[in-house]
């Protein structure tokens, strides 16, 4: 296989301490399911699944049935899969058929859930989103009864695996009212799921911020997306966490994320000279430039012209000039001893200095998540210790 202009690394130690502190956190009756939409947050689905699954992972949750397949291909028979998006009714027989749970967000998506199972002749796995406050997916109250009394009347097609809410905002202490909001309408779906004398095998509404700072949130099951990743949702939350647990300062979250690629091209650039396209760089002083195999088209991100940094021989190389496509270049004038194919490291570790994620969203204003998500798949993900 011929190699590809950068490369994505995984750390595995890093990520057992993540959900060994998750676990810690949410407490060992609570199920963990992990969010992997998006490919697994830029960090690959199929090299992460199985990562966690050797830390006692066996949840998944993902946006879509594309994703679920995915997830499908690389899990152990032993671990479930839930699709928390979308899934178009001409999937739902190949949801059913590989025991793929979904949320169920309308009455109508009810009735087309037990069409597919009596086909299938396999009951269908139902999670039951309800609306709470954030107004994107979930059942309205007025058809929740009505959905409860079909799920009952139907129990040998349909299995009601699930009760859940998603917050819209859990991760900002400025909108806690409408968290706890959220919070006591779901408590009363829940009444209402006494009344009928109909229960979720699992309820289940905190995110990575509702599970790491709201212990009220907590219940069966948590479905933690960023955290696991080594990523604190929020200043807000961390602060939040450091109070509730007396602490200074909290590094147990660690990116497990690394990503590298190698000097393509060095060259020698005299005073007054441009660099890269336009104007945007002219040199001041005779330089040595490095040229990097990669651009915006593989995520880095084109706001970092002349002003991120990369990490070559462990001293930061800085970027002159316009991100291009497919190309960069970085002033290593200050670093002796380079050559073409040394290693690049683009987020990550190199001896004693570090470029973490926030080195990009600072300057970008991206979030660490829409960093990360817009990575291509194509570039190769692999483990490591």
């Amino acid at each position: 296989m011929v190699k590809h202009s950068s490369r994505i690394y995984l750390n595995q130690s890093a990520l057992k301490g993540n959900f060994n502190f998750i676990r810690k956190k949410v407490g060992k009756n609570v199920r963990i399911s992990s969010v992997v939409k998006a490919n697994a947050y830029g960090h690959g689905i199929g090299t992460f699944v199985p990562m966690a699954e050797k830390c006692g992972v066996n949840h998944f949750a993902t946006a879509s049935a594309f994703e679920a397949e995915e997830v499908l291909e690389c899990r152990n028979e032993d671990s479930s899969i839930m699709i928390m998006g979308i899934l178009y009714n001409e999937d739902m027989k190949w949801a059913v058929e590989n025991d793929i749970e979904f949320y169920v967000y309308n009455y109508d998506k009810l009735e087309k859930a037990l069409e597919a199972a009596k086909n299938v002749g396999k009951a269908a796995k139902i999670h039951l989103e309800v609306e709470t406050g954030a107004n994107r997916t979930g059942m309205q109250a007025s058809e929740f009864g009505k959905a409860l009394t079909f799920l009952k009347k139907n129990k040998d097609h349909l299995i009601f695996e699930g009760l859940c809410t998603h917050f819209g905002g859990a991760e900002s202490l400025s909108n806690q009212f409408k968290i706890d909001s959220q919070h006591s309408k779901y408590k009363d779906f829940l009444k209402i799921c006494k009344s009928k004398d109909l229960m979720p095998n699992f309820k289940h509404i905190a995110c990575s911020a509702a599970a790491l700072a709201y212990e009220d949130t907590l219940y069966d099951m948590v479905r933690i997306g960023v955290a696991q990743y080594g990523f604190w949702p929020s200043p807000d939350i961390y602060y939040m966490h450091l109070q509730q647990s007396n602490k200074q300062k909290e590094t147990a979250l660690k990116r497990i994320f690394n990503w590298k690629t190698d000097i393509m091209d060095l060259r020698s650039v005299k005073t007054g000279e441009f660099i890269g396209y336009g104007t945007a760089f002219q040199a001041t002083q005779d330089m040595r430039v490095a040229v990097l195999p990669l651009g915006y088209s593989n995520g880095y991100p084109r706001a970092l012209s002349n002003r991120g940094h990369v990490l070559i021989g462990g001293k930061k190389a800085p970027i002159v000039g316009l991100i291009n496509m497919n190309l960069f270049m970085v002033d290593v004038s200050h670093i002796p001893d380079v050559n073409v194919g040394d290693e690049v490291v683009l987020i990550g570790r190199q001896n004693n200095n570090v470029i973490n994620i926030s080195s990009f969203t600072d300057f970008t204003q991206l979030l660490n998540n829409e960093m990360l998500s817009r990575l291509p798949a194509a570039i190769p993900r692999e483990p490591a210790n």
